[in-house]
Parts: C-alpha cells; sequence; structure tokens
C-alpha cells in the first residue's frame, strides 16, 4: 500500500514541479556525474550542504559501497565541506552501506528512517540537523521523479545525474529496469 501511495504523490507532485523539473533537465549538461562536479566549485557557488544519492550517483544500483574511483573526490568533497555536512540520501539505506561510510567516510552521515524520495522528510531533516537554508543545500540525483521531486518539494536546488553508474554485466534485469524508468521520467518531463 505504501508503494502505491508513493506512486499516487508523485503523480500529484509531476503535476505541480513539471515546470521545474523540465528545466533541470533541459540546464542539465550531457553526461553529468558526480565526478565531474568540483566541490570547489560548488562551495565558491554558495553551497553549504551536500546530498548524496547513493544508487545511479556513487556506484551502480545494488553495490554496497562507492565506486572507487569516487573516493578521491568523496575526500576532496570532505575537505571543502567538512564531513558534517555531506549527507547520503539513499531510498536503500543498507546497513552495509551505513558501516562502510562510518569505517572509510566518518562524520558523513547516511539518513534513514524517513519516508523514502520523492517524499521531502529526508532533505527536511538536514535542513534541521544543519541549521541552513534549503538554497545552500545541493542534492545529487539520478532519478527526476523521486530525489527531483523532493528537491522541488523542499525547495533545495538539484543537481541532476543524466549519466549514472550502470553496471548492465553484474544486474542487468535490475539496471535496464531502472535505465527505462529514467528514460520514461526524461520523456514525461519535456
Amino acid at each position: 500500500m505504501s508503494f502505491l501511495k508513493r506512486i499516487i504523490f508523485s503523480l500529484q507532485q509531476l503535476h505541480h514541479h513539471h515546470k521545474a523539473l523540465a528545466k533541470i533537465k533541459r540546464n542539465t549538461p550531457r553526461h553529468n556525474q558526480l565526478q565531474n562536479l568540483s566541490p570547489a566549485t560548488l562551495k565558491q557557488q554558495g553551497v553549504r550542504v551536500l546530498v548524496l544519492d547513493f544508487d545511479g550517483v556513487l556506484a551502480a544500483h545494488g553495490e554496497l559501497q562507492p565506486t572507487p574511483e569516487l573516493h578521491p573526490w568523496l575526500h576532496d568533497a570532505i575537505n571543502q565541506f567538512g564531513s558534517e555536512h555531506i549527507f547520503i540520501l539513499s531510498n536503500k539505506p543498507l546497513p552495509s552501506r551505513i558501516a562502510y561510510f562510518k569505517q572509510h567516510f566518518p562524520g558523513v552521515r547516511y539518513i534513514s528512517e524517513v519516508k523514502k524520495k520523492p517524499y521531502p522528510d529526508g532533505l527536511e531533516k538536514i535542513i534541521t540537523l544543519t541549521k541552513q537554508t534549503p538554497e545552500t543545500l545541493r542534492l545529487v540525483d539520478d532519478r527526476l521523479l523521486t530525489g527531483g521531486l523532493a528537491a522541488c518539494i523542499a525547495k533545495v536546488p538539484l543537481i541532476y545525474i543524466n549519466h549514472p553508474y550502470v553496471n548492465l554485466s553484474k544486474r542487468p534485469i535490475q539496471e535496464l529496469f531502472f535505465m527505462s524508468l529514467r528514460f520514461i521520467e526524461r520523456i514525461i518531463t519535456q
């Protein structure tokens, strides 16, 4: 039942935020990935808090840790913002992922026990924890109808990752499912 409620909520919010999502999609550079973003530039632009999705942004779907090529980027982000201003907001807050961040990136907080995106609860919790205004946060997400909608509802700027990490050889069915969802999202947000 909660899955159906989330779909209905998503469709209602899509109606309200369609233009904003279309603008985000239109203004995002091609092949946008997390490693192409400069933490120093984000900080110069006034960003104070980074909120990162996991699946697609930090690793392919189903992975238990970020892809190794992103470790230098994460360390750079921690140097720029401080670990207390970097959060992971995933619809799959697996205990092994949380433990990995505690061990390898201490201080980076994994937000759990909130309603899944597109509900804005996770972003609102981060705003409360950091005492920052929504416009000083950046959510980095690869899905328009989950993270994108949550960002629009919470009035948090979104960095849309339109070239997510994918591993078709390891999880073909799961990856094809999410590739299909992203394709549909891009079509309905025209």
